[in-house]
């Protein structure tokens, strides 16, 4: 009877547990739940805990509490300047109506992830046309951002969710409109290197110019100086020469006769024969025998 027993009560025990484990089941705080009867949902658990159901019966969905988040695939839109733009940005959202994302989306998380892609793009596309590609690439961009997350929040409400957040990572111009815009630019600062150095050659010529003209008259009132003080010095050699004249004439004239042979008679190379008594360059030389 012991050894019949034993197996009856491991198998009395390995169903209880059955029973047991479809009748409970435990909420995580990170989740909220739908308990569903033939597929109809008949209850919404919001709190964490351990919970009831009735086995064979009823089933339970588990659908994520935390905040959540995807990047879109990068988008191609048009700017209200028909510039095209490829924009890469990510979206935060949170279920907040489990029943409503249950009914509008299902259980899979994917599926609401590709309707965000479809309204974030129709939006997006909506709210970017109105504005040039100028402004995206400027502070603008954080007011034209908060208008796509209104509008992406309220149309995303419907099917249970809120989306908390809509952030562009990065706006770039396609590649061949990138290229073609740095040629562009390229050429545009050439173009203003050239113009800048032709208004510094202009600068530089007139700086030269009243340079030049300062210099001429600079040099020009120093040589009017300079002829004027030359004039006055010369007037005031004449005068002197002319008062030491006065006062002795005959000294004079002989003193002026030897600065003229000094200057005339070379001991080396001057020979000159000339009569005393018949020439007045020599005619001091008889005062000077006598």
């Amino acid at each position: 009877m012991k050894k019949i027993a034993l197996p009856f009560f491991i198998v009395i025990g390995f169903a209880f547990l059955m029973i047991l484990s479809g009748i409970l089941f435990t909420v995580d705080q990170r989740e909220r739940a739908l308990v569903l009867q033939f597929g109809k949902v008949v209850k919404q658990i919001k709190e964490p805990g351990l919970k009831l159901k009735m086995p064979f019966v009823q089933d339970v969905l588990f659908f994520d509490n935390r905040l959540l988040h995807f990047n879109l695939p990068a988008l191609e839109v048009n700017a209200a300047d028909q510039k095209r733009l490829v924009v890469d940005l990510f979206v935060r959202y949170r279920i907040t109506n489990i029943l409503t994302f249950y009914k509008t989306v299902g259980q899979d998380v994917r599926g609401v992830e590709n309707r965000l892609s479809g309204i974030v793009l129709d939006n997006m596309q909506e709210v970017i046309a109105r504005f040039p590609l100028a402004d995206m690439l400027s502070p603008k961009r954080a007011g034209i951002m908060e208008e796509i997350h209104k509008k992406v929040r309220l149309a995303a409400a419907r099917f249970g969710i809120e989306v908390k957040d809509v952030r562009i990572i990065r706006a770039d111009l396609p590649r061949e409109n990138s290229e073609a815009i740095f040629m562009r630019m390229e050429s545009e600062r050439v173009q203003e290197a050239k113009q800048f150095r032709a208004e510094g050659d202009e600068q530089a010529q007139v700086i030269r110019a009243e340079a030049e003209k300062d210099r001429t008259i600079i040099l020009a009132e120093a040589q009017r100086k300079s002829n004027i003080l030359r004039g006055e010095g010369e007037a005031e050699a004449t005068k002197t020469y002319a008062d030491a004249y006065n006062q002795d004439q005959t000294f004079y004239e002989i003193y002026r006769s030897l600065l003229a042979y000094k200057r005339a008679i070379k001991p080396k190379d001057t020979t000159i024969i000339l009569d005393p008594k018949e020439s007045d360059f020599l005619k001091h030389f008889g005062a000077l025998r006598k």
